[in-house]
Formats: C-alpha cells, sequence, structure tokens
C-alpha cells in the first residue's frame, strides 16, 4: 500500500503560501490539504474559493477541500470552480441523502468526493454511504486549529473502517513520525500532515519519513 503524503496549509506561512506550496509539491507531497473553516461548524475562520482559485496556480498537485463549514453544499460548485480536484464534507453537516446526490454530481465532473467524521462520531454514521464516496478522512483531533494532539482511540475507526472498505483513508490531526506509523498500521494510506512538515526544517526529509514509516 503506497503511503501519500498531503500537507495541510494550515500551518503554512501564509505571507507566502504560493512559494511554501511550490516547497512542498518540490519535497515530494502528493496532495495539497485545504481546510475551510466558517467560524461555525468548527470554532475558527479561514479561507474560501478565491484563495483555492490562486492557489491552483501555482501547482499541479490535486487540491483536497475539506469543508468544516455548514451547508457546504451551498458552496461545493464554487470550489470546483475554483479548481479543487477531491471534496471532503462532514457527516455531521449533511444528511445521507444530499450526499448520495452530491456524489453522482461530483463523479459526472470528474472530481473525487470524500466523507469526514469527527473524533467523536462513530463510524456507523457512514457505514450507508461507503459505497458514494472515493476516500474518507478520519478525524484524529476535534476539527479547527492545528497543532493538537492525536486521539489514539480513532486508531480502532480506522482498523474498522479498512475491514469494510477498499477506498482511501485520510487521517488528519497530530500526525507525526511516531502517530503516522500506528495510523499507517491501523489501515490509512493519506496522511495529513500541517504543522509536521510546515513546522520542520526539511520539508523534504519529512515528506520522505512519513512515506516510510511502516
Amino acid at each position: 500500500m503506497k503511503i501519500k503524503v498531503a500537507p495541510s496549509i494550515l500551518s503554512a506561512d501564509f505571507s507566502s503560501l504560493g512559494k511554501e506550496i511550490k516547497k512542498v509539491e518540490l519535497a515530494g507531497a502528493d496532495i495539497i490539504h485545504i481546510d475551510v473553516m466558517d467560524g461555525h461548524f468548527v470554532p475558527n475562520i479561514t479561507i474560501g474559493a478565491v484563495v483555492v482559485k490562486s492557489i491552483r496556480k501555482v501547482t499541479k498537485l490535486p487540491l483536497d477541500v475539506h469543508l468544516m463549514i455548514e451547508n457546504p453544499g451551498k458552496f461545493i460548485d464554487d470550489f470546483v470552480a475554483a479548481g479543487s480536484d477531491m471534496i471532503t464534507v462532514h457527516i455531521e453537516a449533511m444528511s445521507s441523502a444530499k450526499l448520495k446526490a452530491q456524489s453522482a454530481k461530483l463523479k459526472k465532473q470528474g472530481i473525487k468526493f470524500g466523507i469526514s467524521l469527527n473524533p467523536a462520531t462513530p463510524l456507523s454514521k457512514i457505514k450507508n454511504i461507503l459505497n458514494f464516496v472515493d476516500f474518507v478522512l478520519v478525524m484524529s483531533v476535534n476539527p479547527g486549529f492545528s497543532g493538537q494532539k492525536f486521539k489514539f482511540e480513532v486508531l480502532s475507526k480506522i482498523r474498522e473502517l479498512r475491514s469494510i472498505f477498499n477506498g482511501d483513508i485520510a487521517v488528519d490531526g497530530g500526525i507525526n513520525d511516531e502517530i503516522a506509523k500506528k495510523a499507517v498500521f491501523a489501515g490509512a494510506d493519506i496522511l495529513v500532515a500541517a504543522s509536521c512538515i510546515f513546522n520542520s526544517n526539511d520539508y523534504k526529509k519529512t515528506i520522505r519519513r512519513l512515506k516510510n514509516v511502516r
């Protein structure tokens, strides 16, 4: 199983965001993870589709736009138009019926669709929609801020998910070398890392270590 690394720009230096993104691309990143927060679904505010459109100009890597917002269905078209390759929404913010309809729409557009769930949300909440998504993003911290500590109880959720789901499983929050190894062993194959990468002195070495944590 190939491990992919998705640097989350939440910990990047926004005063030189384009340069930061190019640096992680050259360092071996597979995906650029973009956290969109509205101050309602999570207690923080980040960026919108206008910034995603600018990011699209500076990298050829897939852009995974993680919508941590209320009423995500109202904004998905804007983020697709801005250049997103992957859209991730939260099961806590969208009904199963709307998720299934959105999945069909995005599939026609060639956009990958993912579902995310918070640490306290049981896996049972997404079991009935796994056939409609390309990947699952398991939150290993409470969403909203970078630099939180990994919640080890989500490892059992990843293990159970891997036993019933053949698509990609991403894990997001508190990732470092030691925790990445545990997450991969449990079944994750996409590591979303923010401060672990952007606070390091050598992006390339950090990304290489994450890809080879077995």
